[in-house]
C-alpha cells in the first residue's frame, strides 16, 4: 500500500482512502487500463462496487451491484475465494457466457479476493488488454495478489476499530488512473489543513512552481502567489469553499506569472465535520494546447473524452455537428453536455472503445434539435463562465469534485436528471440578433463517428453521415430510422435487458421490462407476449396493437396455424421483412396495418416451452443474420425470466394461502384484556415470509406471542405453522415462558429445517396484571403506561430458536396496569436499510407515545392504534420484510353486575 492514510483519520476516510491505493497500484501492476474494488454490503449476498478506475461511472452502472451467488467472475472470486484470470475474450466466453454476453469486447480481466483470515472483505479487479494466453499474466496476477493480502489485512485493522465500517453501501468512487502519457504535463499535489492554516507541497510540485522546499514558507498565500499571482485571490477563496464542504466542481483554469496554463482542482479529503483537510492537485498541461489550436482548422469534427467521459477538447466543427455551443461541451460529461447521445446503441459502442484497443466506427442519427445554439463567450480561459470569487464554474448537474489524471476520486454524477429551468433560461430564443442556424444542404440527418482508443483519452471524429458512401441515404432503401431498420443501426446488446430482467419477479415486470428495453433497441413499435397454458397459447401483455385487435387470438390452441403458433411449436423464430411476405406466407390472416415487419420470436427455456413474443415495426425492414441471432438469443432470456416469475407467482399463490391458514382467524379473548394484530407481506421477492403472532389461554391467564422464522417463502411459511402449533400446546399446558421457549428450540432443531427463528412469549394475568416473559433474539417490547409515558421493556434473552441445544432463556416480571399497552413486533416494523435498528424502535416508541388512550374505560380502541402504527409500512411501496405487530391493554375489573 502506499501509506497514504493516516492513523488520525476517520474511519470512513481511511476507507476510502485504502480502495483508492488499491486499485490504483492494481492496475498498474497488471498493465490494465481500468479496473475497481467490490466491497460486501450490509444486505447479506450482495457485493457493491466500491471503486471504479478509468470507466464512466453511468455508462457501467449495470455492474454496481453483484449478487455472489451469479455466475459471474467477481461473484465466482468471492464466493469461492479463488483468483479468477480471463485472458481473453475466447476464454470469457468459455467460461462466463453471461459476462460475455453483456460485454462482447475484446479484453482480458483478472478477480482477486480481498482476504484476511477467514474473512473475505471483497474483490479487487483490473481489466487489460487481451493476451493470447493465461501464462503472460501470471506476473502481473502475483503484484495483484500481493496488493490483495495488504488490502485484506488493512481492512482487517480497520474492521477491529469499527466492525461496522468495513462494508459499502453507497454509489462508487470515480478515479482517474495515473496517465500513461508524458503529453498531458506535469502534475503536483498539496494538503491544506485549515485548523492550522499549514499547506504541504509534494516535491513534484516545488518543482512545477520553481519553489525549493528550504524558499516556500507553508502559508495558503504563498502557495496562491506561486500557482497564479494574478488570481491569488481566487484561489485563497476556493481552499475556503472547499473546506467548507464545497469543492469546485470543476477545475479551475489559471495564468502562472509567465502566462502558462495551470490547472487546479480541489477536493474534501474526508467527509466533513471529521476533518475538513483540503487536498488538490495542480496540473500544467503542457504542450497540448498546440495541438488544440491543429485541430481546430480541421474540416471534420474532433472531440476528445478522458477515461470518464468528459470531454477535455472539442474543435468548432463538432460543436456545429453535435448542436452544443463549444464552451458547453469541454469541461462537461458528455452525456450532460450532449443529452441525445445518452441512448442504448452508442453508449454499447463506448464501452466498446473503452474496454478494447481497436477503433469503433457507427452511425447515429441526430434530432432535429440538436443544432447549435449561440451562448454568450465564456469568460477568461475556462470551460465555461466563471462566477464569483472563488472560480467555481457551473455545475449543470455535477456534484462534489472532479478530477484530473491523478488516481484521485470524482463523486457520482447523475446523467438522467433533466436540464434545470436556468439553464435553459441561458439560452437566447431565436431573434433576428441570434437566428438558429439551418444545417447544411448536405448534412443529413445522420452522423457518422469513430472513436479512436488512447491510454488516456478516447479521440472521436465526427461527420454528416451523407459524405461517406455507406451513409443511410445512399442506401436508397427509404427506410427510417424510426422504423429501426437501417442496416447502420448498432445491433442492441443484451445486457441492459439482461440485468433488468433479473430484477424483474412477475410475470408482469417481465413484460414491461421487455417492452421498455427490447422495442427501443431495435426501433419497434409494437409488442405481444402469449404464455402456454394446457396447450393453450393466452394473451399476457400487448403494446401498440389496435385495440382489440388480438382478442380473436387469446386462448388459440397449438394446432392453429398462426405465425405466433408454429414459432413454439417448431422452435424457429420467424422474420417477415414486409406484411406482404406476412400474408404470402399465411394467407388470409389478419392484419393491423397495411405496411410495417414482424418478428416472432419462440419462448424457450432449457428445451421447455414457455409461450411465444411478437415484434412490430411500423414500415418494413430487412433483419441481418446477426440481428437474427442476437434477437433469438434475448428471446431465450426472456423465456427464462418468464419462467422464473411463473415459478414464482406459483410458490407465491401456495405460500400465501398456507400462511392464510395458520395465522389466526382470531385471539383469544378475556373479558380484562383486549387485543389486537395485524400482519404486512413484504413487497421485495417472494412476498410472503415467516412472522407469526398468537393469543393463547394459558391456564388463568394468556400467552402473548409473536415470532419471525427467518427467510420467506414456502418453507419459511410452513417452519412458522409447525413453530405456531408447538408454542400453542406448551402455552395450553400452562408451561413457565423459559420451558415453553427451550422445549421450542429443542423442535425446532431436531425439525432441521435449517432455518432459525426469535420470538417473545409472555404470559399475563389478565386480573393482576403480573407478565411473565422470555426472549430468544428478538426486539423488545414496548410498553405505554395510561399517562403517555411509554419505554422500552430491555428483557433478558437468550439467542434465537434453532441454533443451541443448551441455550437457556431467562424470565423476566413486570407489570401491566389497567389502560397501559402492550407492544410487540417484529424487525421488519423498526428495520430501514442503512439506519440502526435502535432508530426504528425508538420511531416506534414515539408514535405508541402519541396513539391515544381511550376516551372511557373499556372502550375497544387498540385497532386503531395498530393501524396508526403501521401506516407508514402498510402504504409504502417497497417493503423488504413482512412485519407482524401485536397489541393487549388491561381492562379495569367489571363492575359488579355488568354484562
Amino acid at each position: 500500500m502506499t501509506g497514504s492514510v493516516k492513523e488520525a483519520h476517520p474511519t470512513a476516510g481511511r476507507l476510502a482512502a485504502l480502495l483508492i491505493d488499491g486499485s490504483t497500484e492494481a492496475i498498474s501492476a497488471a498493465g490494465g487500463h481500468a479496473g475497481g474494488i467490490y466491497l460486501r454490503s450490509r444486505t447479506p449476498g450482495l457485493l457493491r462496487l466500491a471503486v471504479l478506475s478509468g470507466l464512466p461511472g453511468p455508462l457501467f452502472r449495470p455492474w454496481w451491484r453483484m449478487h455472489v451467488d451469479r455466475p459471474f467472475p467477481v461473484a465466482d472470486a468471492y464466493r469461492l475465494g479463488v483468483q479468477v484470470i480471463l485472458p481473453n475474450a475466447t476464454e470469457t466466453m468459455r467460461r462466463y457466457p453471461q459476462f460475455a454476453a453483456g460485454l462482447p469486447f475484446h479484453f482480458g480481466s483478472l478477480y482477486v479476493p480481498v482476504v484476511s483470515g477467514s474473512t473475505t472483505y471483497g474483490v479487487l479487479t483490473v481489466l487489460r488488454p487481451a493476451v493470447a494466453d493465461a501464462a503472460e499474466v501470471l506476473a502481473g496476477r502475483d503484484r495483484v495478489v500481493r496488493l490483495a493480502q495488504e488490502l485484506g489485512a488493512a481492512l482487517r485493522a480497520l474492521e477491529e476499530q469499527d466492525a461496522d465500517q468495513v462494508a459499502w453501501d453507497g454509489e462508487p468512487m470515480y478515479l482517474r488512473p495515473p496517465t500513461a502519457s508524458t503529453s498531458v504535463g506535469r502534475v503536483g499535489r498539496f494538503a491544506w489543513d485549515p485548523s492550522t492554516t499549514s499547506i504541504t507541497l509534494d516535491e513534484d510540485l516545488h518543482t512545477l512552481l520553481g519553489v525549493p522546499p528550504s524558499e516556500f514558507p507553508g502559508t495558503a498565500e504563498a502557495f496562491a502567489d506561486a500557482v497564479a499571482p494574478s488570481d491569488a485571490h481566487r484561489i485563497l477563496g476556493t481552499l475556503r469553499d472547499t473546506a467548507a464542504g464545497r469543492p469546485p466542481a470543476l477545475p479551475l483554469y489559471l495564468r502562472d506569472a509567465d502566462g502558462e496554463l495551470r490547472l487546479l482542482d480541489l477536493w474534501n479529503a474526508y467527509e466533513p465535520p471529521a476533518a475538513p483537510e483540503v487536498r488538490g492537485v495542480v496540473v500544467a498541461p503542457g504542450p497540448a494546447p498546440t495541438a488544440d489550436s491543429a485541430a481546430d482548422l480541421l474540416p471534420d469534427g474532433v472531440f476528445c473524452l478522458d477515461r470518464l467521459g468528459l470531454v477535455v477538447y472539442a474543435n468548432p466543427r463538432a460543436a456545429e455537428l453535435l448542436g452544443r455551443p463549444r464552451a458547453e461541451l469541454v469541461g462537461r460529461d458528455l452525456w450532460e453536455a450532449v443529452p441525445w447521445l445518452g441512448r442504448p446503441d452508442f453508449e454499447d459502442h463506448l464501452r466498446a472503445a473503452l474496454l478494447a484497443p481497436d477503433p469503433v466506427h457507427f452511425h447515429l442519427e441526430r434530432p432535429p434539435t440538436a443544432l447549435p445554439e449561440p451562448s454568450p463567450p465564456a469568460q477568461g480561459t475556462g470551460p465555461g463562465p466563471v462566477t464569483g470569487d472563488t472560480g467555481q464554474q457551473p455545475t449543470a448537474g455535477t456534484d462534489g469534485p472532479r478530477t484530473l489524471d491523478t488516481g484521485q476520486p470524482a463523486s457520482a454524477r447523475d446523467h438522467d436528471q433533466p436540464a434545470s429551468a436556468t439553464d435553459t433560461e441561458l439560452l437566447p430564443e431565436p431573434s433576428p440578433r441570434h437566428p438558429e442556424p439551418a444545417p447544411q444542404p448536405y448534412e443529413g440527418d445522420w452522423l457518422a463517428l469513430s472513436v479512436y482508443p488512447g491510454p488516456d483519452r478516447l479521440t472521436c471524429t465526427v461527420r454528416p453521415a451523407s459524405r461517406v458512401a455507406d451513409s443511410p441515404a445512399a442506401g436508397g432503401d427509404g427506410e427510417s430510422a424510426d422504423a429501426g431498420g437501417s442496416p447502420l443501426a448498432p445491433l442492441y446488446r443484451p445486457i441492459a435487458l439482461a440485468i433488468a430482467l433479473n430484477e424483474a419477479v412477475t410475470v408482469r415486470q417481465v413484460s414491461a421490462v421487455v417492452m421498455r428495453e427490447l422495442l427501443p433497441a431495435f426501433g419497434g413499435r409494437r409488442l405481444a407476449i402469449y404464455l402456454l397454458q394446457d396447450r393453450h397459447l393466452y394473451l399476457e401483455w400487448e403494446t401498440g396493437f389496435p385495440k382489440g385487435f388480438l382478442t380473436p387470438f387469446d386462448g388459440v390452441g397449438l394446432e392453429t396455424r398462426l405465425p405466433g403458433v408454429e414459432t413454439l411449436t417448431s422452435g424457429r423464430p420467424l422474420f417477415f421483412d414486409s406484411m406482404e411476405q406476412l400474408t404470402a406466407a399465411y394467407p388470409g390472416i389478419a392484419l393491423d396495418a397495411a405496411e410495417g415487419a414482424r418478428a416472432f420470436l419462440p419462448l424457450i427455456a432449457s428445451g421447455r416451452s414457455v409461450g411465444s413474443c411478437i415484434l412490430g415495426f411500423d414500415r418494413p425492414r430487412s433483419f441481418s443474420t446477426e440481428e437474427r441471432t442476437v434477437l433469438t438469443a434475448l428471446a431465450g432470456l426472456i423465456a427464462h425470466a418468464m419462467e422464473k416469475a411463473q415459478r414464482y407467482e406459483s410458490e407465491t399463490a401456495l405460500a400465501r394461502g398456507l400462511q392464510q391458514v395458520l395465522l389466526p382467524r382470531r385471539l383469544s379473548a378475556h373479558p380484562q384484556l383486549e387485543t389486537t394484530g395485524r400482519y404486512l407481506p413484504g413487497t421485495a421477492g417472494m412476498d410472503v415470509g415467516g412472522d407469526w403472532y398468537d393469543v393463547v389461554e394459558s391456564g388463568d391467564g394468556l400467552a402473548l406471542v409473536i415470532g419471525d422464522v427467518q427467510g420467506h417463502g414456502v418453507q419459511a411459511a410452513a417452519t412458522m405453522g409447525q413453530l405456531r402449533s408447538a408454542v400453542r400446546a406448551f402455552a395450553l399446558g400452562d408451561r413457565p415462558p423459559d420451558e415453553v421457549m427451550s422445549s421450542t428450540n429443542h423442535l425446532l432443531i431436531d425439525l432441521d429445517p435449517g432455518l432459525f427463528a426469535s420470538c417473545c412469549y409472555i404470559r399475563l394475568d389478565p386480573a393482576t396484571g403480573l407478565a411473565r416473559a422470555a426472549r430468544a433474539g428478538h426486539p423488545p417490547p414496548l410498553l405505554r403506561q395510561a399517562d403517555g409515558r411509554t419505554r422500552v421493556l430491555d428483557l433478558p434473552g437468550g439467542v434465537v430458536l434453532g441454533v443451541d441445544p443448551r441455550a437457556r432463556y431467562p424470565v423476566s416480571e413486570f407489570q401491566v396496569d389497567p389502560g397501559a399497552v402492550l407492544a410487540l413486533y417484529t424487525d421488519g416494523l423498526v428495520e430501514r436499510p442503512g439506519h440502526d435498528i435502535d432508530e426504528g424502535i425508538t420511531a416506534l416508541r414515539v408514535a405508541l407515545a402519541k396513539a391515544g388512550a381511550p376516551a372511557r374505560p373499556g372502550q375497544r380502541f387498540l385497532a386503531g392504534v395498530a393501524d396508526r402504527l403501521t401506516a407508514t409500512a402498510r402504504h409504502a411501496t417497497d417493503r423488504p420484510d413482512d412485519i407482524a405487530l401485536l397489541l393487549a391493554t388491561r381492562r379495569g375489573a367489571p363492575a359488579a353486575g355488568s354484562h
